[in-house]
């Protein structure tokens, strides 16, 4: 079958199919099943969102959700807690906001691009011609669900740190890179050109994928098939960048504004919050609301006072611009109250982490709570407490879903933390980490300091 036939045929087939599957990226059209209802993800085109859109969302999100939105680590937003009946009336809110959101899948821009940003081309402009004279390739669910591409106009702020399947780059308004499979110091340069060439390039990089197999990724293309295509890459030269990844935070701009980086605790904020602190802005002339890769939000268009007084406020409305903030080291999932298959409040159980067991908040150990075994927040290894009936389930280094190095239960949860403390305070040596420090006195210790009454 020829490949725009199988296109055709896919595209189709794939319509009927009303929850995307697990693994795939959910969508407004396509939202995926939870254990607190239905969850949607969006990203708006270009990137950002007034006042006025956001708050729409949000308002959205209380009528048509559980009112939990959330940020994901690449920078879109999760809206939970929707239901089938009101999947079509979420839509409907988004688009009656003129929010455009473009089909997976996603191309996502630096959360400070443009010109004010220093960018030497226009990187919108060059997400929409992608969509536009790509779209037979990119609609395919012959691609991988999550296949990414980042495009980026070579401003001051990149997303160098961020993984992709494709990247461009631009080095001047003329001249584009593209390169596959890793981050912007890993990534293999194919080619370079023009954006007319970088467009056809990343076209050929689709036709390799579809030409490769069914949802494959970048990374699954050999370097002879590579070379075959894009005979010249070999010769490309690296042009090192100057660009830095935003963080929380204050951040003056040479047009004499400034731009603050937020994060809402533990990557959620209720829609009540969210609308409170959009209230708070309106007074504050802001151009616009970037969500970002980390969980964060970036207001753009504030003068330097009011990016101080937006800082210094932020706390109350369930924000941190403290990129120290002990929250932001911890993954949790939605928790009971929202979940219906979580145990435990997971929110309340990390407040009394960070309260009773700081030591192992140095940025060392991967920390995620989970209120059951399925591990939504965080499907990596790490120090993980899930979620049982009338128990905790304790691994030092796993899943969620592993079996527990210690059952912990229920009533003695803070005193096993407290524990835990206490043994990192007695056993660490001078200069160890968190990590280092449980590494060395070994799992048979830790669980056993975790049973001692």
């Amino acid at each position: 079958m020829a490949i725009d036939a199988r296109i055709e045929t896919d595209i189709a087939g794939e319509a009927t199919q009303p929850y995307v599957r697990r693994g795939a990226c959910p969508t407004l059209a396509r939202p995926m099943q939870t254990g607190d209802g239905l969850l949607a993800r969006l990203r708006p085109q270009g990137g950002s969102l007034t006042v006025r859109q956001c708050a729409h969302i949000a308002r959205a999100a209380a009528r048509c959700g559980n009112g939990l939105l959330e940020i994901t680590a690449r920078g879109s937003l999760q809206i939970r807690g929707l239901r089938p009946e009101t999947v079509e009336p979420f839509a409907e809110a988004v688009d009656a906001a003129g929010i455009i959101v473009s089909p997976n899948p996603v191309i996502e821009l630096p959360p400070l691009h443009g010109e004010a940003f220093g960018d030497v081309a226009d990187a919108a402009a060059m997400e929409l011609l992608l969509r536009d004279r790509l779209a037979e390739y990119l609609q395919s669910p012959g691609l991988a669900p999550k296949l990414s591409t980042i495009v980026d106009g070579g401003g001051l702020f990149d997303l160098a740190d961020v993984t992709a399947d494709i990247r461009l780059l631009a080095i001047s308004a003329e001249e584009w890179l593209v390169a596959i499979a890793g981050d912007g110091a890993s990534a293999r340069l194919v080619a370079t050109g023009s954006a007319d060439a970088a467009i056809e390039a990343v076209g050929d990089v689709l036709k390799l994928l579809h030409s490769i197999g069914w949802q494959k990724r970048c990374r699954d293309i050999g370097p002879e098939r590579l070379l075959s295509v894009f005979r010249d890459m070999q010769t490309i030269s690296h042009h090192p960048r100057a660009g830095q990844t935003p963080s929380v935070g204050v951040h003056p701009i040479k047009d004499g504004t400034a731009v603050i980086g937020l994060k809402p605790r533990f990557g959620q904020i209720q829609a009540t919050d969210l609308l409170a602190f959009l209230s708070f802005l309106e007074s504050h002339n802001v151009k616009d609301i970037r969500p970002a890769p980390d969980r964060c939000l970036f207001i753009t268009g504030l003068s330097e006072e009011s990016a101080v007084t937006v800082r210094q406020s932020a706390k109350r409305f369930g924000l941190s611009a403290d990129g120290d903030d002990p929250s932001s080291r911890i993954a949790t999932c939605s928790g009971a109250g929202a979940c219906a298959s979580s145990f435990y409040d997971t929110k309340a159980l990390a407040e009394t982490l960070i309260d009773l067991c700081p030591e192992v908040l140095d940025g060392s150990l991967d920390l995620h709570l989970s209120g059951c075994a399925k591990g939504c927040a965080h499907p990596r290894r790490a120090l993980t407490i899930s979620g049982a009936a009338n128990a905790y389930h304790l691994v030092l280094d796993g899943l969620a879903s592993d079996a527990p190095d210690a059952q912990i239960a229920g009533s003695d949860i803070n005193s096993a933390i407290e524990r835990l403390s206490r043994l990192i305070k007695t056993e660490r040596q001078a200069g160890e980490s968190a990590r280092a420090c449980l590494d060395r006195v070994g799992t048979a210790t830790i669980t056993r300091a975790l049973r001692q009454e």
